[in-house]
């Protein structure tokens, strides 16, 4: 279950990301996002290093999420991966 300090810092986009869907995973970009969302098909840049082309489906949004923009969101948000914080000691 997730810290009520998480759930506020995520909900805040106090950090420099969002997550997008694209090409089959939910990927994490930094590239700016209009208010109202992107276009189908937006080219985007992902924290992967990847570009991938966006999707706004509901079934997008259900996707698997990518796993290195997932590693690269925690470090831009501060916060440890699950089960990273027995590796610190």
């Amino acid at each position: 279950m997730m810290s009520q300090e998480v759930i506020t810092l995520l909900m805040s986009r106090s950090h420099r990301f969002s997550w997008q869907p694209g090409d089959g995973a939910r990927h994490a970009t930094a590239d700016e996002r209009p208010h109202r969302g992107r276009p189908v098909g937006t080219r985007i840049s992902t924290l992967c290093g990847t570009q991938v082309l966006s999707d706004e489906s509901v079934e997008a949004w259900l996707w698997v999420t990518c796993p290195r923009c997932n590693i690269e969101a925690h470090k831009l948000a501060g916060i440890p991966m699950p089960g990273a914080a027995d590796e610190l000691h």
